[in-house]
């Protein structure tokens, strides 16, 4: 059996797949349609509601309204107030709509959308101060003691919120990627503002990995304090695998060596050649750059306790194919190998 190389083209954007996802893909336009009449629905209740409270504004200040002075003036603070907080919402839903929708990638898309609403949530909460305390001396010192009150009883959640800054500028981990901290091991689905969200790979019930249908929530606060392992560096999206026998000694080691390069240079050989070309240029530019990097796959050979050599092969591999692809090298590397049972000698059932 041979394997076929890997196939640069993404599994959606092929014709047998395109046509199995076809109902899939109606689904989702048509819930993209009502998310976009349903936005746009509220847009026009947004500028509805500025227009009328912008009309409420004017009529007080130009006393087509009567009132007494003290009331005229703090139901116009208070129509003000709700103007400006509706303008706010309105350049929210505005920004959303015509700009953050144009930025093609998601994960950026994902952070700029939740900057946004942050900023939009702390001008809100300002104009609703500014609204309610006439007096702002007496209003700052009690914000100034309420504040402080506030952040020794909330230390652990403004901690999470400043590592949520802290993950979006240095960015340890975007969404879509899969990191691993303390036992955490997963690919991210979200990055609130308090916590993060794993999809689970592997775990304590899975010897592979493959995602596990668990999710995982940590604090973001995590990341101030403990190495983030992430498998999904944009510039090198990939990480080195190995696969290992056990052959007796009496076994043709240069035979094995060449049949497992081969049989891996027909599945990644020239993906793996293309990328390899990468990591060196970035290695270029780092301290390490005169670090041997193998652009083919490597074979090396051990000593192993139990009278049995260790045949070992490393190749570069995506991690999320990881377990697919050792599967179809073992799959193909065993049937070779035991067409040649007097060149290779593995252990057998009473020998293990």
């Amino acid at each position: 059996m041979q394997i076929q190389p890997l196939d640069d083209q993404k599994p959606e954007q092929q014709p047998e797949v395109r046509r199995s996802l076809k109902p899939f893909i109606a689904q989702r336009e048509s819930k993209e349609n009502e998310v976009a009449i349903k936005s746009k629905s509220v847009l026009i209740f947004y500028i509805l509601l500025a227009i009328l409270f912008g009309v409420a504004y004017l009529a007080l200040e130009f006393q087509t309204i009567h009132f007494s002075y003290i009331s005229s003036l703090s139901l116009q603070r208070y129509i003000f107030g709700g103007l400006l907080s509706i303008m706010l919402l309105l350049g929210e839903k505005l920004t959303r709509i015509y700009l953050i929708s144009r930025v093609e990638d998601d994960a950026s898309r994902y952070n700029v959308k939740r900057l946004i609403r942050f900023f939009v949530l702390l001008l809100l909460i300002f104009v609703l101060l500014s609204t309610l305390l006439t007096n702002w001396t007496t209003g700052l010192v009690s914000i100034g003691i309420l504040s402080i009150i506030v952040g020794l009883a909330l230390q652990a959640p403004l901690a999470n919120l400043f590592a949520w800054f802290y993950i979006l500028i240095q960015t340890p981990y975007r969404i879509g990627d899969r990191i691993k901290i303390n036992d955490c091991g997963g690919d991210v689905i979200e990055v609130g503002y308090f916590e993060t969200t794993l999809w689970e790979f592997g775990g304590e019930y899975l010897s592979s990995d493959h995602p596990s249908g668990r999710r995982i929530k940590f604090p973001n606060s995590l990341v101030l304090n403990t190495p983030v392992f992430n498998y999904s560096w944009p510039l090198f999206p990939y990480i080195w695998d190995e696969i290992k026998f056990y052959v007796a000694y009496e076994s043709d080691l240069e035979f094995m060596s060449q049949t497992l390069k081969e049989v891996t240079r027909e599945k990644i050989g020239d993906q793996m050649r293309q990328q390899i070309s990468i990591y060196r240029e970035l290695l270029a530019n780092t301290p390490v750059d005169e670090l041997d990097v193998n652009e083919e796959p490597i074979v090396f050979f051990r000593l192993n306790e139990n009278t049995w050599i260790e045949v070992i092969i490393r190749y570069l591999v995506q991690p999320k194919q990881m377990g697919r692809v050792k599967t179809e090298l073992i799959r193909e590397m065993l049937q070779r190998l035991k067409k040649q049972p007097d060149l290779v000698k593995f252990p057998t059932g009473y020998n293990r």
